[in-house]
Order: structure tokens, then sequence, then C-alpha cells
């Protein structure tokens, strides 16, 4: 049952290894993502197209093969009238176009390739250099939305009145991603407001449902029913902040190793903020951010991180001893 629960999580993508200097090294023993490699692999070829239409085969989620499909950026509320007007006008054939939730839209993203941070050999085109509106609005912020950028990776929320691009998703996938958590709307001024009709993630609440409970406390730690892993509980955590290095040696001893990072992403309930984190790990004192095993391709001497106050995904210079490590185990 964990091996099978393990396998409904995705995969980074990420094969390589690197040192804190961002280069590349052999991967055995280093505890990172490359040799890891956790996840359910991806399927090959991952990308089916049909006409202007790119099957993900790996989460049965259907997007538009030109990523600019509205041409220029756009505010959140003009992003989700464009997709509401692709809706009525069956764009490309279909009447079910919505805004992709921010776990939706960051699943495409390879963490092995930079520029776009696309899978090798993907078939979009037009892919812009920047960033990309989802349906999510920032809990902690109300009048904010996440957006996510195709060429880096990184995951962060700006104001709805800010411009972005639009890639808007069909179908309702294959149970691989789960929900956000996210299940009120909120309007451009972050003001909460009904949600049907409003195209926003709190409508749609895409992906597979959390278990309930959601979390439970074990002998090893508590166990995120999810996901199938064990976290090391909030008053275990290493106090004092780590380099990459560090945290990749104290999260790797007695049977615990260092999370990639869409492992630590999974822990991100967004609904909530400060911290936006699920259940009991949104515990009082955790650390500005959370190193990952997965190196940022796009300066190799930086990887990736988590901030849990708002659950953002971005990146820290590895030799920095900037912030903390949570480790994890397999269940």
């Amino acid at each position: 049952m964990a091996a099978s629960r393990a396998g409904l999580w995705p995969a980074t993508g990420q094969r390589r290894c690197f040192d804190p200097g961002g280069n590349t090294v052999p991967c055995r023993g280093t505890g990172q993502d490359g040799e890891l490699r956790r996840g359910r692999p991806w399927p090959e070829p991952r990308f089916a197209v049909d006409g202007g239409l790119v099957e993900d085969r790996y989460t049965g989620l259907v997007w538009p093969r030109n990523a600019a499909p509205a041409e220029f950026p756009l505010t959140w509320p003009e992003a989700l009238d464009w997709v509401q007007r692709a809706r009525r006008d069956a764009f490309l054939g279909h009447d079910d176009w919505r805004l992709p939730n921010r776990r939706e839209l960051r699943s495409l993203v390879s963490h092995e390739d930079t520029r776009p941070a696309l899978p090798p050999g993907h078939p979009f085109e037009q892919v812009f250099a920047g960033w990309y509106w989802t349906g999510t609005t920032a809990a902690g912020a109300p009048a904010h939305a996440w957006y996510v950028d195709l060429y880096g990776g990184r995951m962060f929320f700006g104001g709805k009145d800010q411009s972005f691009m639009v890639l808007p998703v069909r179908g309702s996938g294959n149970g691989l991603l789960a929900r956000t958590g996210q299940h009120r709307c909120y309007d451009s001024g972050g003001v909460e407001r009904p949600c049907p009709g409003s195209g926003q993630d709190g409508e749609y609440r895409c992906g597979r449902p959390w278990p309930e409970p959601r979390l439970r406390r074990c002998a090893h730690g508590i166990e995120d029913r999810l996901t199938g892993l064990v976290w090391m509980p909030p008053e275990g955590l290493p106090a004092a902040p780590l380099s990459w290095a560090q945290a990749l040696e104290v999260a790797g001893r007695g049977g615990w190793r260092l999370p990639n990072i869409l492992e630590l992403e999974s822990l991100v309930d967004c609904q909530r903020a400060r911290p936006g984190l699920v259940g009991d790990l949104a515990a009082p004192g955790l650390a500005q951010g959370y190193w990952s095993a997965t190196t940022s391709v796009y300066e190799p001497d930086w990887a990736w991180v988590l901030y849990p106050e708002h659950g953002a995904v971005g990146v820290g210079q590895k030799a920095g001893r900037w912030f903390g490590a949570w480790p994890v185990r397999d269940a």
C-alpha cells in the first residue's frame, strides 16, 4: 500500500546531480533528487498532439498547443473573462476550458530543463519567457493570485491587477495531481465572493480529493495519507539555518532524506496562510524556507526552496545558511 500511494505523486524529472558550486557530479550517494528520482515515472512519449490540442499523458490534462492563445498579458479578471469566452466560443472545438490551478500549471514544469522549463521534446509553441496566471488565489493576500514562470519554474503570487499570460486547460485529469485545498473564491479586490460561475480554483476544486483525516501520527512521524510520505514532526526539525549541503547531510540520517521540491509542495494547503501548510504541520516557529533535494538547473548553484508562510516555490543559493531541512521518509 505504501508503494502504491507513493506512486500517486508526480516526479520532478530531474536526472542529474550537482555540487554546491553548480558543477555536475555523479549522483550515487548524494541523496539528491537526481539520484532518488521519487514519484511516478513519466510516460514516453509524454505528450500526444491532436491538431491544436496537446494531451499530457502523464496527468491526463489537455492544453492548447499555442502557449499564448490570448496573445497578450492580461490582468487576472481579464484572464478569467478570456477563458469564459473560450468556453462560450468552443475554442479549439471544446467548451470546457478553465484557468488551471497552481498545481496543474506547475505540473508542466521539468526540473531537468530550462528556458523553457518544459519536458524535452514538448510540442508547445510560442511559450512566453515569463509568468502565467493560475486560477488559485493567494489565501494570505486574496487580492493576489498565484502565477508560474514557465521559463524557470518558480511559483509566486502577485496582485490581480498585474498582467500575465494565460494558458487554459481542460479535462479532469487522471488522479495523479491532488487538489490544492482551496475551496473559497475572491474578487480582484480580495473580497470573498460566491464560487459558482467564477471560473476559479475554489469553484472547480480539480484534482484527487484529500483523505479524511489527511494526516496521522505514526511511530516514525506524521504520515500524509494523500502521498504516503512520513514527515518529521515540526517539533523535531533542526533549529539552525543550514546550507544546502548541510541540509542534505542532516536530513539523510536514520532512514530520513531531504524531500524533492514536489514532495515539499505537497504540504501546501492553498486555503491557509502563515503558514500555508496542512493540518498539524502548520506549526508555529517554522523556518522562513525549507531546502529541497532538487537543484535549480536555471542556475545550478541554487536549489529549490518551499516558503511555508504562503506556500511559494522559489530558490536559494546553496552556499548560504539560509533555510531549514524538513526530513521525509517513505511510509
